[in-house]
């Protein structure tokens, strides 16, 4: 908002009669916002954008240290919690991936066989607090109203016997299970589509109250990496629809997954 208006941040630590850290700490997310304060800076950036706002100030109803992500806290690193965080306030979510399996989908012995790979290698106790919140992340799915999920699964991903073929058989079922809940749809890309947009790509993208608050998280191997910018956010949606335009309908990939787990 403040960047939009054309503000500086020592202009707006001017309005707030604040000093000029203040704002930079709002905005690197060190310091905790009020609803008060944020409608005060909205205000102050001449933000007629009134969705959006209420969008923002509702986030602000609880303390940070509320959440079970927080128990992770100097245990694991920051980019788990965003994570956490972002799903937890997402209205929908949608990924893609084409090699592993959907983090919000996976099993425990699954989730661990996958830490347990990661090179140099993790402490014990650092992959069980990695399994540990991964699971913990399917919450969104068991709360009152649950998140709607779209999972977009290359069939390779499928057949990728990560922990050996009991772990990945049990992966399988669990997959197609979940799939039959009304808050979940996995669409598989078999291997006769040929070749298909986003191929390699593993994308998260979790959609906000409101478009603006749109963010997509992206896999590296220095950590996960967050997108929210208009354009990019843009590419990356369209990215998903084409790779759905791909996939095999609902029910036939959840045929095909069961397919793949009798053949484990």
């Amino acid at each position: 908002m403040r960047e939009q208006a054309g503000i500086s941040i020592q202009q707006a630590a001017a309005m707030l009669g604040a000093d000029r850290t203040m704002i930079s700490n709002v905005e690197a997310a060190r310091t905790r916002l009020s609803e008060e304060r944020v409608r005060q800076l909205a205000c102050n950036y001449g933000c007629a954008d009134e969705a959006l706002v209420e969008a923002l100030a509702s986030m602000t109803g609880s303390r940070r240290n509320d959440h079970w992500w927080q128990e992770y806290k100097g245990k694991l690193p920051d980019g788990f919690l965003d994570i956490s965080e972002i799903e937890h306030y997402a209205t929908r979510i949608r990924t893609a991936q084409t090699v592993h399996l959907p983090g919000l989908l996976q099993t425990e012995d699954h989730a661990r066989a996958l830490f347990d790979l990661v090179v140099p290698k993790l402490p014990r106790l650092e992959i069980e607090l990695r399994v540990a919140h991964r699971l913990a992340r399917q919450g969104i799915f068991d709360r009152e109203h649950p998140t709607p999920y779209v999972g977009i699964i290359h069939e390779a991903a499928l057949r990728m016997q990560f922990g050996g073929p009991e772990v990945a058989r049990s992966q399988l079922e669990y997959l197609a299970d979940s799939a039959s809940r009304d808050n979940i749809t996995l669409l598989v890309i078999p291997f006769s589509a040929g070749s298909f947009h986003g191929a390699g790509q593993s994308v998260l993208y979790a959609e906000g109250a409101v478009p603006q608050l749109d963010t997509v998280q992206l896999d590296s191997a220095y950590g996960p990496h967050f997108v929210d910018s208009p354009t990019p956010i843009a590419n990356y949606r369209a990215l998903l629809d084409l790779m759905e335009g791909s996939a095999l309908p609902a029910d036939e990939s959840q045929k095909l997954i069961r397919s793949i787990a009798r053949e484990m």
